[in-house]
């Protein structure tokens, strides 16, 4: 099965600098995924512009399949070196990553990325060469389940300096934060958004630099079938409960009515849940084969408002209630598939019940457009 990057970003404005002078770019391709990162010379608006300007031109050639030989070199005359400060205006790190885990990353004047796996680092040697006149260190290595790569601009390893640390965090310092993020199971937000906070902390709120952070955490890729809502012809009961059956990863079932009608077609007994962790919500069931079994449309729609808060997985852990562990779920997924019944309720279209609740499908169309906007790879089947 092919590797999934879950990648995340962070990015602090110099103190007083309305923009940051760093900038980030990430573009997927049928292959794998391109992350640049580049430090504008300076910082604020002429910074950013130069930082922009290098991390698109960067992917886009890599993106058409050009040799970096040729990038360097467009690069080179687009944005020669400073006469005075002998500098060049936008330094680059590129990670061209494959989904066989086959990487390959070229830095340029950018502190080198940090590449672990777990709890410790993994030592990755680069080898200079000279590209039309500029020195690039190149590497190509291999990345696997548990892996994880951290580009970062110098403002990072520059916090804390004249502070905490006179020389500023430094890279060995960084390295050794980064591997006991590593350890932990925290996807590439919450690993991101820990450095982000520690980072802030040693600029005392005020940064002295541009800092920015990308971090890519490789694993397998982690699948989810959802089953809403029995099909609107009986004939199909059977053909959508194999359906979820045979898929691999996590099977959901949402509606009491669905959850009655795959037991039957299995052959098996459901087991209501009788404690109510959150009482707005109905309890959840258990059924063999099926990783989590809950009540429908108020779970749903209690589902979607959490999204709809930005809720993260790591907020979600404790809680027992079915909006909650179905919420957590989908975040955690990669690739989702949503088997959407389009028969009737009756009890749905009572007056009594709120409009936004009574239109099942709306609520299910608008989780996955919430899921589509934070990245996720989501196919939807009705019947």
């Amino acid at each position: 099965m092919d590797l999934h990057f879950d990648i995340a970003q962070m990015q602090l404005s110099k103190h007083g600098e309305e923009l940051c002078g760093d900038s980030v770019r990430r573009v997927d391709t049928p292959y794998g995924v391109i992350v640049a990162v580049s430090d504008g010379l300076g910082s604020g608006v002429k910074a950013n512009i130069l930082s922009s300007l290098t991390v698109t031109l960067a992917t886009r050639m890599l993106e058409k399949g050009a040799r970096l030989d040729d990038v360097v070199e467009a690069l080179g005359e687009t944005l020669p070196v400073c006469r005075v400060r002998k500098l060049a205006y936008s330094t680059f790190s590129l990670l061209l990553l494959s989904r066989e885990g086959r990487a390959y990353l070229a830095e340029y004047d950018n502190p080198p990325a940090f590449v672990g796996r777990g709890g410790r680092l993994v030592d990755v040697p680069r080898h200079g060469r000279e590209i039309h006149g500029r020195v690039v260190q190149e590497a190509v290595f291999e990345v696997t389940d548990g892996s994880w790569i951290v580009l970062v601009s110098d403002g990072v390893l520059h916090a804390g300096i004249g502070g905490l640390w006179n020389l500023g965090w430094g890279w060995e310092r960084v390295g050794a934060y980064l591997s006991k993020l590593g350890a932990t199971d925290i996807d590439a937000a919450d690993f991101v958004r820990e450095l982000e906070h520690l980072v802030q902390r040693l600029y005392a709120g005020r940064p002295g630099d541009d800092a920015t952070a990308v971090v890519v955490r490789v694993r397998r890729p982690r699948l989810l079938t959802a089953l809403i809502g029995p099909p609107r012809s009986r004939s199909d009961d059977a053909e959508v409960t194999r359906q979820l059956m045979a898929s691999p990863g996590w099977k959901v079932v949402c509606g009491g009515t669905t959850g009655n009608m795959v037991a039957r077609v299995l052959g098996k007994e459901i087991e209501v849940e009788l404690d109510f962790p959150d009482e707005r919500i109905p309890p959840t069931g258990r059924l063999e084969g099926v990783d989590l079994l809950t009540e429908g449309t108020l779970t749903l729609h209690r589902c979607l408002e959490l999204l709809r808060a930005g809720v993260r997985p790591r907020q979600l852990e404790g809680r027992r209630d079915g909006a909650s562990r179905l919420a957590s779920m989908l975040l955690r997924a990669d690739r989702l598939d949503f088997i959407i019944g389009r028969a009737i309720n009756p009890a749905h279209q009572s007056p009594d019940v709120p409009p936004d609740l009574a239109i099942k499908h709306k609520v299910v169309e608008d989780i996955v457009a919430e899921l589509e906007a934070r990245g996720k790879k989501v196919s939807v089947k009705y019947y």
